[in-house]
């Protein structure tokens, strides 16, 4: 049998590429897309994905993927991230245009661009990964939290739209994550990126995710994880986090 197709965007580090591993050892047939085709050559090598150089704010990059893919099983959409810890009274307006656009209507872009694939393979799912941000707020994160807010908002709202098509959408919600690049990208400071998990003796990692999306998306066809939350146990809430004190 042919293997299923499974896209995975932002594959190029963290969760995007840790996710992209595991359905390759799945069975799938992934393709890796990310805008950094350097970085998704050399996962390529590694667990024999296929990459794909994509920037899912252009319209025109998300069609020329979508040409390559006639039939699709799984879409990730992990592409994403946060810019800033301002307060909203001033914050950029410019760091909420980009967190809105990438993880918004990125996400908007990719399914509307591969339903048609998902229908021809005569099923499909949808993987947002979202985060706790979607799920309540915190002082710092107004933009971020927004654009999480919207892109759960996103996958309700395509649960309902796509009922009756063979089609399951998941939203996995990470809290602390501990990856190379998500808070040094944020903050632009590789001490303060440390600073956030500081005493916090196992923070979640990119692979604990990546099963969560595998184990979603093996389930049987009729069975659809509609939301997984995802804490490591340090983690209460997006403001409380048990951190041990410096020896």
């Amino acid at each position: 049998m042919t293997q299923p197709v499974a896209v995975v965007t932002g594959a190029s580090s963290g969760i995007g590429a840790a996710t992209a591993r595991r359905l390759a050892a799945e069975g799938f047939d992934v393709i890796a897309a990310a805008r950094r085709l350097d970085r998704l050559e050399q996962l390529a090598s590694e667990a024999g994905v296929r990459p794909f150089e994509l920037d899912v704010t252009d319209d025109a990059s998300v069609a020329a993927l979508a040409a390559e893919v006639p039939e699709c099983a799984v879409l990730v959409n992990n592409a994403g991230g946060a810019r800033g810890l301002a307060p909203a009274t001033e914050t950029e307006i410019e760091d909420w245009r980009w967190m809105y656009e990438v993880n918004v209507l990125g996400s908007v872009r990719m399914v509307q661009a591969l339903l048609p694939a998902m229908l021809k393979f005569g099923r499909g799912h949808v993987v947002n990964i979202t985060s706790v941000a979607g799920h309540g707020v915190y002082e710092g994160g107004s933009g971020y939290t927004a654009a999480k807010h919207a892109q759960h908002a996103l996958s309700d709202t395509l649960r309902l739209e796509l009922n009756g098509r063979p089609v399951r959408v998941t939203e996995i919600a990470p809290g602390m994550v501990r990856t190379e690049e998500f808070s040094l990208n944020r903050l632009g400071d590789a001490s303060r990126a440390d600073a956030v998990y500081e005493g916090v003796a196992e923070p979640l990692v990119a692979e604990d995710i990546a099963d969560c999306v595998a184990f979603a998306v093996t389930r049987p066809p009729h069975v659809d994880v509609d939301l997984l939350v995802v804490r490591p146990i340090a983690q209460a809430a997006s403001y409380k986090v048990h951190r041990e004190p410096r020896k």
